[in-house]
């Protein structure tokens, strides 16, 4: 095992490196997670890089739903790629250890990726609402300059906040064994490991995850508030059906990401055992950007219809 060293200067540390603890110290059983991982890690990349050629090559999915839906699945390759690479590679070579720096750097890109899900799963539920509640208006609210700035806003705002956090975890020192139970740099279990006053940073955290996460999620919930109240005064039970399918993948893929992210932190605060919490947050960091392709290619008949002709184009 790896000690980290540390080099205090002006109540900073510069940790050379920190110990990744994984999901398991059983050598055979990380043969099979490497195996596991690779192959999810696979489908993930495989699954969205499918959804976005079909939403580029196909005119009549050139819509906000779907221009929304590709930066979703670019974002979903990225938020995959932060964690699951680094967790083969130290499987492979049979060391934990990852420095500083890196760890920082993965640090970021997770709080960045999973922000930016976050406020893209807002944005499609925006849009969904404007088209059920105003289809007459869709075209003029939903117009390419919105959904621009839109996208925008998700960026700078996910950015800020991954910044934000760094920023505060820089003037943190680290005095102790530097071993961090989960398979990449998650932010709470880093800022336990300084020896330094973490009370801003907790302060932070909670007022940052109810700014960009409390909030975009209170969006959410809001559109859809405001969607079934539309579909409810609709005479036809035809027409009420025919829009709500349209809504049906996005809510699928908003229970799969906010119900284990909520599942996570559930665990984590009933369970002593952060092993337990590390396997937990699989559940939204792997799989909702593995099955986010499969929910939107089997319940959307517009994308299935894509990937049967982009398919028959590579054949």
């Amino acid at each position: 095992m790896t000690i980290a060293r540390n080099t205090e200067y002006r109540n900073q540390t510069f940790a050379l490196e920190f110990i990744l603890l994984g999901l398991t110290d059983d050598p055979e059983l990380q043969l099979v997670l490497f195996g596991l991982f690779l192959f999810m890690y696979l489908v993930t990349v495989l699954g969205n890089l499918i959804i976005i050629l079909a939403v580029s090559l196909n005119s009549h999915l050139h819509t906000p739903m779907y221009f929304f839906l590709s930066n979703l699945s670019f974002t979903d390759i990225c938020f995959i790629s932060s964690t699951v690479p680094k967790m083969l590679i130290n499987i492979q070579r049979q060391n934990n250890a990852i420095s500083y720096t890196d760890c920082l750097t993965q640090m970021y890109f997770v709080i960045f990726l999973g922000g930016m899900e976050n406020f893209l799963l807002a944005a499609m539920a925006y849009d969904r609402y404007v088209a059920i509640c105003h289809p007459l208006r869709y075209t003029v609210m939903m117009n390419p300059s919105t959904c621009i700035l839109l996208t925008l806003f998700s960026i700078i705002s996910s950015m800020v906040d991954a910044l934000l956090h760094s920023l505060l975890l820089l003037r943190l020192s680290f005095c102790t064994y530097l071993e961090i139970p989960h398979f990449f740099c998650e932010l709470a279990h880093i800022i336990k490991l300084s020896c330094s006053d973490t009370l801003i940073n907790n302060i932070v955290i909670y007022l940052a995850t109810f700014i960009f996460g409390g909030l975009p999620f209170g969006g959410i919930i809001l559109s859809y508030v405001q969607i079934v109240n539309s579909v409810l005064k609709k005479p036809s039970i035809r027409d009420s059906y025919k829009a709500l399918s349209t809504c049906g993948s996005h809510l699928s893929v908003v229970f799969l990401f906010y119900g284990s992210v909520i599942g996570v932190y559930i665990s984590f605060s009933v369970t002593d055992s952060t092993r337990k919490t590390a396997v937990a947050s699989v559940l939204y960091t792997v799989v909702p950007q593995m099955l986010n392709p499969f929910v939107y290619s089997l319940r959307n008949k517009d994308m299935k219809e894509a990937l049967r002709k982009l398919c028959g184009g590579i054949l």
